[in-house]
């Protein structure tokens, strides 16, 4: 049988890189690469001028949402990635494809090989979770109306008003069998921060105390008081009137 070693070749290729540049687009005045890892959609802007060793800022979930900072960050050298892990609520799994995503980044971009994290709202699982695996690779932490505990949001079982749906969702990819596995579980965000501390990873979250999807007092509150006593940096920012802005925002 004869081998068309083109072929072979290309096979072998994305079968050691599976993730590949698709085209790039415009984005503010910068250039962002369109990335795809497997079935995973990512993204990449690059700054017109880097600053010396690759800094960068990692979006873990609405990359449209309040981009003014994006693009400051840009326009002063940052790189900012984006990989589209959504309805994976910071599972094992989408942990996986986040340590993937970062091997990748560091190795085509020569990115620096600590990042600044970005949480908004459910994204606050992913960067916590992500970050208490990998806290030497973290600068800091940013989160907006972070979810620091999926017993809170998207279960209900507290103040909050929960999404019956997600909350199926999310059992499923995590491998919750029951409810009350699920509420056995733990690894949520606020729980295990020792290491993160121990590496002074300063973190700031930004918070409305009207917030109802996800409650501070569930969340944020329980969260930066486990980080305090642990010896982490931790700062909250706070506005009385400010919820979520629909449950679509979550």
């Amino acid at each position: 049988m004869r081998i068309h070693i083109p072929l072979l070749l290309l096979f072998l290729g994305l079968l050691m890189n599976p993730l590949q540049a698709q085209d790039t687009v415009e984005w503010k005045g910068f250039t962002q690469l369109q990335l795809k890892l497997d079935e995973h959609a990512a993204t990449l802007v690059v700054p017109k001028e880097p600053l010396a060793g690759n800094p960068w800022m990692w979006r873990a979930r609405f990359p449209n949402w309040h981009t003014e900072a994006d693009s400051i960050l840009a326009a002063s050298g940052y790189h900012i990635a984006y990989i589209n892990t959504n309805n994976l609520y910071g599972s094992p799994k989408a942990m996986a494809i986040w340590d993937q995503f970062y091997e990748f980044l560091l190795k085509e971009y020569d990115l620096h090989p600590q990042v600044a994290l970005n949480g908004v709202s459910r994204g606050g699982l992913f960067v916590y979770n992500w970050a208490k695996q990998n806290p030497e690779k973290v600068s800091c932490i940013y989160a907006e109306a972070p979810v620091c505990d999926f017993k809170s949001w998207p279960a209900g079982w507290g103040e909050g008003l929960g999404s019956p749906k997600d909350l199926e969702k999310l059992k499923a990819v995590y491998g919750f069998s029951s409810d009350a596995e699920a509420k056995q579980y733990k690894g949520n965000p606020l729980e295990g921060l020792e290491a993160l501390a121990k590496q002074k990873v300063p973190i700031l979250h930004m918070i409305g105390l009207a917030d109802e999807h996800v409650p501070a007092a569930e969340n944020t509150f329980l969260l930066v008081d486990n980080y305090i006593k642990l010896g982490g940096i931790a700062t909250v920012s706070y506005t009385h009137l400010r919820a979520h802005e629909t449950e679509a925002d979550l």
